[in-house]
């Protein structure tokens, strides 16, 4: 609990204290029953803490630790815990939103600092050897606090000058409106929980079927039911992104699986290789090129609104979010020399490609910010590759460097992309922005000690995770744990640092591919008669969904087909294909019955999303669950 207090207040002197005058800060007891706190106070605090770093924070974090693991890729959890953390503040009223959007902001540090975890299977997969718990924490634990430091530089540009939509933190934003409702949280837990229950009871069945054998179960069969029931996790995020998102990548799996003896004759692929082999590189190669255009397109959008808002009187800034810049820069300073230090000195990287990448960190959370704040998407993984590309450059050929030095990137684009999205969502809430941060900043040193133990614990637990898939491919439990980040991560390295022409071809080529493709779906979106065409014909919106999910889809959706293999798309789509014609069934059904107030939901608590969520919750629960069995039986 010291640790608490001592947290607490780190974050005090980036801001000028605004006293009494704290939005939150109210003594009103109106509606809140005796028992609890009242708002503002050490113990109400200490609640909203106690919940988010003892119960929503893990929750979400083993969610994010697994979802890497086995998908490869992570959701927050940012609605998740903000409608859990609303049944704590219900009681308050309308003013408990600030309550839950605290509690959510811990929770989704949290979650994003043990996304990272990964990061150590990285290091088995290159044969590095792994650090004692204590360095890695708290290397991990620097370059999130610098991460949120920069990414608060730019917020009074980002989210109140330039005012960005932040999608997702808009989402939080109603949410965490709408949860003073407390039917409509009612009938959000319970979709939740039941997606949770189905979640763990099918990853239960996935993860003991090796027990069937011992029922007269044949190893064939097992195997068929291990691809039958893969993962209740994969469905639930095709649950949440749609067909749209889903369909794509099962046009490249087929694509690859099709092409598959086509590289193998230009030496692209070994015989026997699979595709995502060769296929991730074509992937990636597509999203960077895609991102080219996009980030382009950005800057230049985010300039035009500049010059638009340059002209206007800048009105003097509310008690909430006011900012002491000199002290928040002395935070920065801080914690980017205590990433260095603790890079070179605890983990003897090269101090120069420290300070490299570093300094890129400044670029990269810029571009990244806009980028999440225009189109809600972070590219963290391309800021990774392109900061191995230019240490490359700068001559690094240690792929084990590049991992330790490129991570500052991975976790501090997540971590600063993080900040801005909550920051958001307080903007639009009145959130005092003191608080929010500490709440981030403690979610962050929770995240980097958890990220740490959530990945010794898996590694252990399932030794598949410690088999480099590059060099076996077919290992016994791969199918259940894919593991694309890091296949993603340790493939671009070992392409980038070591002499493999063929994947500097591949890089190339999905470089060139996903550049046309994004150039040709913005040119025919462009077109006025398509546009208009969009509006009224029920046979246009028809072809534009072909467009995007089949004939031009976008890198980004598409490129997850080339970092797992097909059994895990075939369920990514499922998922997908079935919350798109849920939803397409249920709008049916509301145009023909009269609307009410109940029916107006956010779309991120639409019953799929709700379920899916679940599902993932579910899932990683179970996994966590046998791979604590496994580990106490092991050791005791």
């Amino acid at each position: 609990m010291a640790v608490f207090y001592f947290l607490w207040g780190a974050g005090l002197p980036i801001f000028r204290r605004t006293g009494r005058a704290m939005a939150d800060n109210r003594t009103t007891r109106a509606g809140v029953g005796r028992l609890l706190p009242r708002i503002g106070s050490p113990a109400y605090h200490l609640m909203l803490g106690a919940v988010a770093i003892l119960i929503l924070g893990p929750l979400g974090g083993i969610s994010a630790a697994f979802m890497n693991f086995s998908i490869g890729f992570f959701i927050g959890g940012q609605v998740l815990a903000g409608i859990l953390g609303s049944t704590v503040t219900l009681p308050y009223g309308p003013e408990g939103r600030h309550g839950a959007n605290y509690m959510q902001t811990m929770a989704a540090s949290v979650a994003g600092m043990c996304g990272m975890a990964v990061l150590m299977q990285a290091m088995v997969w290159l044969g590095l050897p792994e650090p004692p718990v204590w360095k890695l924490v708290l290397y991990f634990m620097s370059i999130g606090m610098f991460g949120v430091g920069v990414g608060m530089l730019y917020t009074p540009v980002l989210v109140d000058r330039m005012q960005l939509a932040y999608p997702s933190g808009f989402a939080v934003a109603n949410i965490l409106r709408a949860l003073t409702d407390r039917n409509l949280l009612k009938r959000s837990i319970a979709k939740l929980g039941g997606g949770m229950l189905a979640g763990y009871a099918g990853g239960l069945f996935a993860l003991k079927l090796p027990a069937l054998a011992r029922l007269g179960v044949t190893q064939k069969g097992i195997e068929a039911l291990t691809g039958l029931s893969l993962s209740a996790s994969t469905f639930g995020a095709g649950l949440i992104v749609g067909a749209r998102i889903a369909i794509p990548a099962l046009v490249v799996a087929l694509i690859g699986k099709w092409q598959t003896p086509y590289l193998v004759s230009i030496g692209w692929l070994k015989p026997g290789e699979p595709f995502r082999k060769i296929g991730f590189i074509i992937a990636l190669g597509t999203i960077l090129g895609a991102a080219i255009l996009d980030v382009a397109l950005i800057l230049i959008q985010a300039a035009r609104q500049f010059r638009q808002k340059r002209g206007q009187a800048a009105s003097p800034a509310d008690d909430w979010k006011r900012v002491n810049v000199f002290r928040l820069v002395l935070w920065v300073v801080f914690w980017g020399a205590a990433t260095v230090f603790f890079g070179s000195q605890v983990l003897h990287q090269p101090v120069f490609f420290l300070a490299v990448a570093l300094g890129l960190c400044f670029l990269f959370v810029l571009v990244n910010g806009i980028s999440l704040g225009i189109s809600d998407w972070n590219p963290i993984s391309s800021a990774f590759v392109l900061t191995v590309f230019i240490l490359a450059a700068l001559g690094l050929r240690d792929p084990g460097v590049g991992l330790l030095c490129a991570s500052i990137l991975l976790i501090a684009c997540s971590e600063g992309g993080d900040m801005q999205q909550d920051r958001s969502t307080g903007w639009r809430l009145g959130t005092n922005r003191i608080i929010q941060f500490r709440y981030q900043v403690i979610g962050i040193a929770m995240g980097a000690v958890l990220a740490v133990v959530l990945g010794k614990v898996f590694m252990h637990s399932y030794e598949v995770l410690r088999v480099d898939q590059f060099t076996h491919p077919h290992a016994e439990g791969a199918q259940q744990w894919q593991s694309a980040m890091t296949y993603k991560l340790v493939g671009a390295l070992k392409g980038i640092t070591t002499s493999q022409p063929q994947v500097m071809q591949a890089l190339r080529f999905g470089v060139l591919l996903g550049l046309l493709i994004e150039i040709a779906r913005k040119l025919i979106k462009r077109i006025p008669g398509y546009q208009q065409a969009l509006k009224t014909s029920a046979r246009a919106r028809a072809g534009n969904f072909v467009l995007d999910a089949v004939l031009l889809p976008s890198p980004y959706a598409s490129s997850f087909g080339g970092f797992v293999e097909l059994p895990t798309v075939l369920w990514w789509t499922a998922g997908g294909v079935g919350s798109s014609v849920f939803d397409l069934v249920q709008a049916r059904r509301a145009s023909r019955r009269p609307q009410t107030g109940d029916d107006q939901l956010p779309p991120d608590m639409s019953t799929m999303s709700l379920v899916g969520g679940g599902l993932i919750a579910g899932d990683s629960l179970a996994a966590l669950s046998v791979g604590l069995h496994g580990l106490a039986r092991t050791v005791l």
